[in-house]
C-alpha cells in the first residue's frame, strides 16, 4: 500500500473517532462512526488474500447493521422527544436499541461471534487497530449515555461477555483468536461498571489498550501467530519472551501488575453497590481467562522444540522495538496510581 494512501486512511481513522467523541448531535456521532468503518476496511483488505476479504466483508456487514440501528434509535428518539442531542436519550425503546447497537459495534456477547473470525483473517497491525482504536468511539458513546441506558440489559451482556470471553479462549491455539476472546472478556468488565462508575470504565479502557497494544507488539516482534510458534520464542529472543510472560500476567489481572488495578477497583465498587453475588461471579469468571494466559506463559517458558541449532538464534533486538519496553513498563507500574483513583472515584 502506498504511504500516501496509508497516511490518508490513518488520518481518517483519527478524524472519525475525534468527530464522534467531540460531537453533541447524534448525526455527527453517527457520521464519525461511519468514517471510522470506511477507513479501516482498505487496511483490512491490503493483504489481497481471500481470508482478509472474508474478514472485511463480515466486519462491514456487522458494522453497517449496528450503524443502521444507531440511526434508527436516534430518529425514533427525535420523533418521540424532539431532541437530537446525545445527552437527551429518554425514550425507553430508543435506549434499548442503542444499547444493542453499541454492543454489536464493540463485539460484546451475545453479539460477539464476528470478532474472532474477523481478527483471524487480518495481520497483526490491523488486529491491533481493530482491538484498541476502534473501541474508543463506541465506548465513548456508551459512557456518555450511561445514565440513560438499560442497566439490567448492560449487566446481563457484561456477565455473558465475561463468561464467553473466558470460556471461548480455553479451546483456542491461534493467538489472534485468543486475543479476540480476551477483548470480549475485558469489554465485559467495562460494560459492567459503566452504569455505576463511568470513570472506572475509562480506567479499564486505558489499561486494556495499554496491555493489548503491548501484547500485539510483542507478537509482531516474535512473529508468532499460534501457540506452536510462541513456544519457540524463548530460544529466538529470550528478553522479549520474558516480557511477553509479564504482559500475559497483566492481562490475567494478577497483582502487582496494572491489569489487577481496574479489576480490584471495579469489584470494590460493585461491593459498595451491594451486588455481592454479582461480584463473586465476576471474580470467578476472571479465573477462566487467567487459565489460558497461564497456559500461554507455560508454553513460552517450559517447552522447547528438539534439535534447535544455536547458530540460528537471534539474540539481538530489532531497532524498531524500542516502544515495547515502555509499553510493558506501563503494564507493570500503574498500581501506585490506586490512591489517586480512589479519591477521584
Amino acid at each position: 500500500m502506498s504511504p500516501y494512501t496509508l497516511s490518508m486512511l490513518m488520518s481518517s481513522l483519527a478524524v472519525g473517532t475525534i468527530t464522534t467523541l467531540s460531537s453533541y448531535h447524534w448525526f455527527l456521532a453517527w457520521m464519525g462512526l461511519e468514517i471510522n468503518t470506511l477507513a479501516i476496511i482498505p487496511l483490512m483488505t491490503k493483504m489481497h488474500h481471500p481470508r482478509a476479504t472474508e474478514s472485511a466483508t463480515k466486519y462491514f456487514l456487522t458494522q453497517a447493521t449496528a450503524s443502521a440501528l444507531i440511526l434508527f434509535s436516534t430518529i425514533m428518539n427525535a420523533w418521540m422527544t424532539g431532541e437530537w442531542t446525545i445527552m437527551d436519550m429518554n425514550h425507553y425503546t430508543s435506549t434499548t436499541i442503542l444499547t444493542i447497537a453499541l454492543a454489536i459495534k464493540l463485539g460484546v456477547a451475545p453479539f460477539h461471534l464476528w470478532l474472532p473470525d474477523v481478527l483471524q483473517g487480518l495481520n497483526m497491525m490491523t488486529c491491533l487497530i481493530l482491538s484498541t482504536w476502534q473501541k474508543l468511539a463506541p465506548m465513548g458513546l456508551l459512557i456518555m449515555t450511561s445514565h440513560q441506558l438499560n442497566t439490567n440489559l448492560l449487566i446481563m451482556m457484561a456477565l455473558t461477555s465475561m463468561i464467553v470471553g473466558g470460556w471461548g479462549g480455553l479451546n483456542q491455539t491461534q493467538m489472534r483468536k485468543i486475543m479476540a476472546y480476551s477483548s470480549i472478556a475485558h469489554l465485559g468488565w467495562m460494560i459492567m461498571i459503566v452504569p455505576f462508575a463511568p470513570i472506572l470504565a475509562l480506567l479499564n479502557l486505558l489499561v486494556y489498550i495499554i496491555l493489548t497494544s503491548s501484547m500485539f507488539m510483542t507478537l509482531m516482534a516474535l512473529n508468532s501467530t499460534s501457540m506452536n510458534k510462541l513456544s519457540t520464542s524463548w530460544l529466538k529472543t529470550p528478553t522479549l519472551a520474558a516480557l511477553t510472560m509479564i504482559v500475559l500476567m497483566a492481562l490475567g489481572g494478577l497483582p502487582p501488575t496494572s491489569g489487577f488495578l481496574p479489576k480490584w477497583l471495579i469489584l470494590q465498587e460493585m461491593t459498595k453497590q451491594h451486588l455481592n453475588m454479582l461480584s463473586i461471579t465476576m471474580a470467578m469468571s476472571a479465573l477462566l481467562s487467567l487459565f489460558f494466559y497461564l497456559r500461554l506463559s507455560y508454553t513460552i517458558s517450559m517447552t522447547s522444540p528438539p534439535h534447535i541449532s544455536n547458530s540460528n538464534l537471534n539474540w539481538r533486538e530489532k531497532n524498531n522495538l524500542q516502544i515495547i519496553p515502555m509499553m510493558i513498563m506501563l503494564s507493570m507500574m500503574m498500581m501506585p496510581m490506586t490512591p489517586a483513583l480512589l479519591v477521584m472515584n
